[in-house]
């Protein structure tokens, strides 16, 4: 009797929550919250296959941005002056600063008022004669044997007002074989001093000395050039 009653209780049960599984509401389908900030909700967008690859490949290295350097500019050799006396050259040096590479200071002596050429005295007159029968059998003439003082029996081969007159008669007197020399005479006037270097803004330099002359860079000490 006990067991039949529990067997009515059992199929009772069964037959109420099979009722309730069936009467019970549709489930409510969840939302992805939303802020109330405001804004658009976020959407997972499908991806294939090559987008996944993609964005799973390591990133390129950054390529660096090596500046190529151009050619470096080309520098001038100047002269620039001339100063009437050091002083003024050694100012002007300074405040050309890098304009001027190492400048190098030369002093140019001032200019005589004439110019004579001489070959030096021999032993006695006779070895002078010799000398200028010589001289004049090479074809040369304008000479004249000395004396008196300090250049008896030299030979005076001509008086020149300008020093590069002087010189290519003593270069010329030369090559024939006589050691001729150029010998100023009178007051000479005040030496000019002249900077000479490199520099690779010219026209800087110009700006600043407007008489500055171009140079041939093979007449600077290598010093001037680095």
């Amino acid at each position: 009797m006990f067991a039949r009653a529990l067997i009515v209780v059992l199929v009772a049960l069964n037959l109420g929550v099979a009722v309730w599984w069936l009467s019970r509401p549709a489930p409510v389908p969840a939302t992805a919250p939303v802020s109330d900030k405001g804004g658009a909700a976020l959407r997972l967008l499908p991806m294939d296959a090559a987008a996944m690859a993609a964005s799973a490949a390591p990133a390129p290295a950054p390529v660096e941005d090596h500046a190529v350097a151009g050619p470096a500019p080309a520098q001038a050799c100047l002269r620039i002056g001339p100063f009437t006396n050091r002083a003024a050259a050694d100012a002007a040096r300074n405040g050309l600063g890098a304009a001027l590479r190492d400048p190098e200071l030369r002093e140019e002596p001032g200019q005589a008022s004439r110019y004579r050429v001489l070959l030096p005295p021999a032993g006695d007159r006779a070895q002078a004669q010799a000398s200028a029968d010589r001289i004049a059998a090479a074809g040369f003439d304008d000479f004249l044997i000395l004396s008196q003082g300090a250049e008896a029996n030299g030979i005076a081969l001509g008086t020149y007002t300008g020093r590069d007159a002087a010189e290519r008669r003593a270069a010329a007197l030369g090559a024939a074989g006589f050691p001729a020399k150029v010998q100023a005479q009178g007051a000479a006037g005040a030496s000019q001093w002249w900077l000479l270097g490199a520099g690779a803004d010219p026209v800087a330099v110009r700006a600043a000395f407007p008489a500055t002359q171009e140079l041939d860079c093979a007449s600077l000490p290598e010093t001037a050039l680095r």
